[in-house]
Formats: C-alpha cells, sequence, structure tokens
C-alpha cells in the first residue's frame, strides 16, 4: 500500500481492530442453531441462482455465468471482507494524495499521525454497519487466504448474525426470511455475472470520482467544518443552503456532483431490479413475502432511533433507501409498459442506462431506447 516514511494514510489493521472492538455482539444463538443458520443460507444462496435466472431473463442460453463464491460470515467477518475492499478501490486516490503530501514540510509525521486517525474514523464507521448490513454483493473484492475472492473480482457476502436479529425483530418466518434475503443479494450478483461490462464501468465511474477530489487539504477541513456546523443547526437559516445534504455530498466538487448524478442513477437501477426481483420470484418460493416486505418496509422507513436517523442522514445511508424505493418503481413501470425482455435493454451497453432524471421518469428512458431500437430496425428492414 501507499506509504511515506513507512506511515501508510490509512493505518488498514488499525480500522480492522477498532471496529471489531467496538461492533456490537450479535444475537444470542446455541454453536448447534450457528451451524444450521449457516447451512440454510448457503442452500438457499444455491437455490437463488435459478429462481432469479429463469425470473429475470438476463442469462443468455448456454452462458456460463463468473464463478464467484458465497461467504457466510459474522460481523467481524463483513468488516475484514470491505477494509479488503476499500484498500483495493481508494489505492489509487491514496497514491494521488500521498505524492502531494510528499512535498509537505513534515509530511511523514503528518502522515503517521494521520493514517492512525483515519484507521480509527473507518473503523467506527465500519463497527456502525457491520450490525446493519443483511448481505452484499462485494463487486472489487480482491482474493485473500482468508476471505476467497474470484478471478474477475466480486463475492457474495451474507452476514448471518444480522440476518437472524432483524428475522426476530420483525417476528417473520425465518425460513422465508433468509431465502428472501439471498434472492435479493443474488439478483446482484447475477447483475454482475450476466453483463460483463457492468464491473468495469461502474469502477471507472468510481475512479472518475475519486480522481475528482480536490487535494488541497485546507479546502476539504473547510468543507468539513461547515457539513458539521449545518447539520449541529449552528450556521444562520439564511446560510442553510446545504443542509439536509449528506456528508458525502457536501465534500464534492462540481466535477464530482456530475459523476454522482451517474452513480445514483446506476445504483437506483440495482437496488431497485433487486428490490423487484426478490418480490416478484418470492410469491412462489417464500409463502410469507408479503408480510416480511411490509414489516422490512416500515423497519426501513423507522430506523432504530434518532441516533441511527441521525447518523443515517450524516452518512449518506437515507439516499440510498431512496435509491431501493425510486429504482423499484423505474424497474416495475418499465416491465409493465415493455416487459421483462424490453426491460432488459437496459444491460445493453452504458448508453442504455437510465440517468438519474430518467429513474424518476420511467417513461423517457422507455421512449429514448425503444424509440431508438426501433428506428434502428426499421432502417435495416428498409436497406
Amino acid at each position: 500500500m501507499t506509504s511515506f516514511g513507512g506511515a501508510e494514510m490509512v493505518d488498514w489493521n488499525l480500522a480492522v481492530a477498532t471496529a471489531t472492538r467496538l461492533v456490537r455482539p450479535g444475537p444470542e444463538v446455541s454453536r448447534d442453531e450457528a451451524r444450521a443458520v449457516v447451512a440454510e443460507l448457503r442452500r438457499h444462496a444455491k437455490t437463488s441462482e435459478r429462481h432469479v435466472r429463469e425470473f429475470t431473463r438476463m442469462m443468455p442460453e448456454g452462458m456460463t455465468p463468473a464463478d464467484t463464491p458465497v461467504l457466510v460470515v459474522d460481523r467481524a467477518g463483513w468488516v475484514k471482507a470491505n477494509v479488503a475492499g476499500f484498500r483495493e478501490l481508494l489505492s489509487p486516490l491514496l497514491g494521488k494524495m500521498q505524492d502531494r503530501r510528499a512535498g509537505t514540510p513534515g509530511g511523514a509525521v503528518l502522515g503517521a499521525v494521520g493514517g492512525k486517525v483515519t484507521g480509527v474514523e473507518l473503523g467506527m464507521l465500519l463497527s456502525f454497519l457491520a450490525s446493519r448490513v443483511l448481505g452484499q454483493y462485494e463487486t472489487f473484492a480482491p482474493a485473500g487466504l482468508d476471505l476467497p475472492g474470484s478471478a474477475t473480482g466480486g463475492r457474495l457476502l451474507l452476514v448471518a448474525p444480522n440476518i437472524v436479529h432483524v428475522e426476530r425483530e420483525l417476528e417473520v418466518d425465518p425460513h422465508d426470511f433468509r431465502l428472501w434475503v439471498c434472492l435479493h443479494e443474488e439478483t446482484h450478483r447475477t447483475q454482475f455475472t450476466a453483463v460483463p461490462w457492468l464491473r468495469e464501468h461502474l469502477e471507472g465511474e468510481i475512479q472518475t470520482f475519486l480522481g475528482a477530489t480536490e487535494m488541497d487539504p485546507m479546502t476539504v477541513l473547510e468543507r468539513l467544518r461547515e457539513a458539521a456546523q449545518s447539520f449541529a443547526g449552528a450556521r444562520p437559516d439564511a446560510e442553510r443552503g446545504d443542509e439536509g445534504r449528506s456528508l458525502v455530498e457536501l465534500v464534492q466538487t462540481p466535477e464530482q456532483r456530475e459523476v454522482l448524478a451517474r452513480l445514483t442513477a446506476v445504483m437506483s437501477l440495482l437496488e431497485g431490479h433487486a428490490d423487484f426481483v426478490m418480490d416478484g420470484v418470492g410469491p412462489e418460493v417464500v409463502p410469507s413475502v408479503a408480510e416480511i416486505r411490509e414489516k422490512f418496509q416500515q423497519r426501513r422507513a423507522s430506523g432504530a432511533g434518532r441516533l441511527d436517523a441521525a447518523l443515517r442522514k450524516l452518512l449518506g445511508l437515507d439516499a440510498k433507501l431512496r435509491q431501493y424505493r425510486d429504482g423499484e418503481r423505474f424497474v416495475r413501470a418499465v416491465v409493465g409498459q415493455v416487459g421483462m425482455d424490453g426491460f432488459n435493454r437496459v444491460w445493453t451497453s452504458p448508453n442504455t442506462l437510465p440517468t438519474k432524471s430518467e429513474i424518476a421518469r420511467p417513461a423517457d428512458w422507455v421512449a429514448r431506447v425503444h424509440r431508438k431500437g426501433s428506428e434502428q430496425s426499421e432502417a435495416s428492414e428498409e436497406v
């Protein structure tokens, strides 16, 4: 990893140690129950492959999908996996920042101290998230000895303690709930294995976003100060133009906002599609899907208290909840107009992905993509 004077920009080991120490323990289960949960999640992950592929029709006939592993992990395992992913994805940005710091007086000292501070902060963030994530398709997952990945990148994580915690909290059928969660996460795996260009496109957008980061530390500190004041209510009302935006949004450059609009549209599509599929497949294989969805939506909307709601807003997690909702509406509307095969034109190329405005107005995407396709077909017939 990029370092200066032996000090890393981010102390990744400290991040893992901090998160592991701070993360709350999972629900109490016996050893036999834990083994049963892990075995059932693995079975459901395998079963979900067929259900998702038949429903979405994304996998062409005869296509062999990339072999991506399924890992059932605890909260500490989720932390380790995500630190490895962050380290991989942020490497170019940290290298750029390190080069800039190399010419700064006292850069070595700043690097040593800053790496520790950042490691602790990242660990605190991950400890908060580690008890909330049910599952995750890690798109940019480097393989490791204890966390296998695939040659093309990617692995599916199912966080067993969190799944058990939520199914108990909602008082739903645990077997149905576990399969329902697996359907959502398997849809994400299918999206990236059936659409070969999607991973590279998403990585390119993220690297463009990171590459546009302002390297001036004083500028970043000033934006963070303004963000903190706006959320604390310390700024005068006349200056609160940024109130309600997340900390992530407040530290962006104008160039980054353009990239973020495209990323938001893609993530809304992916999350909404997964929600649409899990509910679409559900009635056939998850008898209590309607009850699960109703209770889960209520849980999403309410959060776990005032502190949880404040942290979700600050970290931009409320935006993710909107992505589920808006993206699902987009998918449902498009499938309703042009059917599943018509919707699947979205996976043709980056040019057929919906824009942020089209997510809100699905008919605009249908008009753009299907009119263009019809015009091309008519032109070929005339020739």
